[in-house]
């Protein structure tokens, strides 16, 4: 048995504008005649684990598809359109989202892809839904296709509630501040629903790039220190740290040291920027 000890670094591309670094201790190891006995982790640490996983995925997801003028509604009910159950209010939403691609299609749009999240009050049990489409639609559009389909004599459909749309901004961190709100944990219900066609953030491996020493370094400088933003940006000059973090993993005993980073972006007229959008 052969056993190389390599610091592994894991680059996640989120699209154009966005950057996920992971850096960690890997040990290679070469097998002939044994196989190791799988480690039973603990309920408690493997649920945090898959928490922080399943969260991470889904920032990564909506970082990768969608940005700047792209939409974000807020889909509620009124109390005569309110659902029974969680199910029933997600087969309201996806025939809300054929509706949407349906004018897409006629409108000779890109095909539609979104990401909804349905959200389900403690106390008063009201659902609700949040949901990330891609943009060429206006914000009118969308609200108004929020309704039951016309009956007989109706011009249009009785609206199920309030739709609001907004049009999703970047900021220094780009979309990370939203998609991390959204992804907080809905009481133990599958976070998201994303349509088939999203993209993967395509991830890049390296055991080479970054030295033991380097690592040792990174983790016990202060995660704000000026030298661990500066190591990074001279790996990426284009993009700017946004997020050190280091994190001891109790399963494995090593430390990991975490980044994200988002591309350098000119400053703007943030009054002309929302003049422009609240014609759309």
């Amino acid at each position: 048995m052969k056993m190389k000890s390599v610091i592994r670094t894991k680059t996640y591309y989120c699209g154009k504008n966005d950057l996920e670094i992971d850096l960690f201790p890997w040990m290679e190891v070469e097998k002939r005649y044994t196989r190791k006995k799988k480690e039973k982790v603990t309920i408690p640490k493997q649920k945090v684990l898959n928490d922080k996983r399943a969260k991470r995925t889904f920032c990564q997801l909506v970082k990768t598809n969608f940005g700047e003028g792209d939409l974000h509604l807020t889909l509620t009910y009124s109390q005569k359109f309110l659902p029974e159950n969680v199910e029933s209010a997600e087969k309201e939403v996806r025939n809300y989202l054929r509706r949407v691609a349906r004018l897409r299609k006629k409108k000779k749009l890109s095909p539609l892809k979104y990401i909804f999240i349905t959200e389900q009050g403690v106390q008063s049990k009201r659902i609700h839904h949040h949901v990330i489409i891609n943009g060429g639609l206006s914000r009118d559009e969308v609200e108004l296709l929020w309704r039951r389909p016309k009956r007989k004599g109706q011009q249009q459909g009785d609206a199920l509630g309030d739709c609001n749309a907004d049009r999703l901004r970047t900021d220094d961190k780009g979309l990370e501040r939203l998609a991390s709100y959204l992804a907080k944990d809905p009481k133990g219900r599958k976070r998201w629903t994303p349509s088939q066609n999203l993209k993967k953030p395509e991830v890049s491996t390296s055991d080479t790039k970054t030295s033991r020493r380097k690592f040792m370094q990174l983790v016990l400088l202060p995660e704000d220190a000026e030298e661990v933003r500066r190591h990074f940006e001279k790996q990426h000059p284009d993009f700017a740290v946004t997020e050190v973090r280091k994190e001891w993993n109790e399963i494995t005993c090593t430390w990991a040291v975490y980044v994200k980073l988002h591309r350098k972006t000119e400053k703007r007229d943030n009054n002309a920027y929302r003049t422009a959008f609240r014609k759309c």
